[in-house]
């Protein structure tokens, strides 16, 4: 389970010590080597090692630490644990690493090493035809997941994208998004357009039918299994932050993601090879508007991460990544604002954001610097 980031984690005596412990006693063999890998924006990091037994060379120890309680809205609790949700989408035949121990008490869990090629990563090499499949291929496991149905004990199925998510969005952009892109000082009426449209958005989404997603259904949590087949065999990993929410939820995490760069044609492709496979069948319309509207929040608080990051840790890693994602939302917002006035007042108002891209922070200065 690795995510495709740079920064690297030293790794201390202690924890080292632990995962020792876990390897003799899970795997009755010795870690002969503990290699810290990179992180991805959050505070959980990951180890791979290398194990003396010869059936198994490595498996990566998944660490979790606590959570930036900034990261998630007032109230709302942290994500649940891998496990059991882990277990219940291998049961039901989804592609996720294989466990090979765990340590509950400290949070730390052995997983299959599915090696250091993301989605992301494949990707940038990949030929057209070779592109198609591997993002249809992603797209067909989200139908797989949907259809699951609730089961006791899954923490999942009592977490949704509902109006305290949508309204935390929507104060990340306005702290984080606007006062980088707007050309003069954000005042009172550009917070309240950003509010009224996302309040909108998430009315409109309570009447949609709400599924299991994986919440963070992105190139770079899908990695490719080392010698898979032709086409590739991927594997979901960090989705422990699973929540019922519309069907198109997962859809804009993969198709919207900036790390791919589809473009609107590859997006339109996908969107309808799937639209029919999905439980509930949604019409043309209905899933064109939902994602539309579901890449307005997701994507705005994507980049509202970024600059966060940027800003706030001196972790330019994603800079390059700001202008897609401002096109990405401007596009969107005129795609949608002939629907509702609070849409036509914010896309007049993303107007400013490929400013987003001109890099005027602190975080792209310390981006040069690494």
């Amino acid at each position: 389970m690795v995510p495709t980031q740079t920064a690297h984690r030293a790794l201390d005596a202690t924890t080292q010590g632990r995962l020792e412990q876990l390897v003799r006693d899970h795997l009755g063999t010795e870690g002969v080597a503990f290699e810290p890998l990179a992180p991805g924006l959050g505070t959980r990091h990951f180890v791979r090692i290398r194990l003396e037994s010869s059936s198994l060379s490595s498996v990566v120890a998944r660490i979790e630490e606590p959570e930036d309680p900034a990261l998630r809205p007032a109230g709302v609790a942290p994500e649940p644990a891998l496990e059991p949700l882990r277990k219940f989408l291998e049961d039901a035949g989804l592609p996720v690493p294989t466990s090979y121990g765990r340590d509950a008490a400290r949070g730390i869990d052995l997983l299959e090493d599915l090696g250091s090629e993301s989605l992301a990563q494949t990707l940038e090499a990949a030929g057209p035809s070779r592109r198609k499949h591997l993002i249809g291929e992603a797209c067909r496991w989200i139908p797989r997941l949907q259809s699951l149905a609730r089961v006791d004990g899954i923490a999942a199925f009592d977490r949704r994208l509902d109006a305290t998510l949508f309204q935390y969005k929507a104060e990340q952009v306005i702290q984080w998004v606007l006062p980088r892109t707007l050309p003069r000082a954000v005042g009172a009426r550009d917070a309240d357009v950003v509010r009224a449209a996302f309040e909108h958005i998430a009315d409109h989404c309570k009447s949609a039918p709400q599924r299991l997603a994986h919440r963070d259904y992105q190139s770079t949590n899908l990695h490719v299994r080392p010698g898979g087949k032709t086409g590739a065999e991927l594997a979901m990993i960090d989705f422990q932050g699973a929540f019922l929410a519309p069907p198109e939820y997962d859809l804009v995490c993969l198709l919207q993601d900036p790390h791919a760069g589809l473009d609107e044609h590859e997006i339109d492709e996908h969107l309808e090879a799937v639209r029919t496979q999905l439980p509930d069948a949604p019409t043309r319309d209905d899933l064109r508007h939902r994602f539309r509207l579901l890449t307005l929040t997701r994507c705005g608080k994507d980049l509202s991460r970024y600059l966060y990051a940027a800003e706030m840790r001196s972790d330019g890693r994603f800079t390059h990544l700001q202008q897609r994602l401002a096109g990405t939302l401007q596009h969107a917002a005129e795609a949608v604002s002939g629907t509702h006035a609070c849409l036509a007042d914010l896309a007049e108002l993303f107007t400013a954001l490929p400013r987003a891209a001109q890099g005027s922070h602190r975080g792209e200065d310390a981006s040069c610097e690494r």
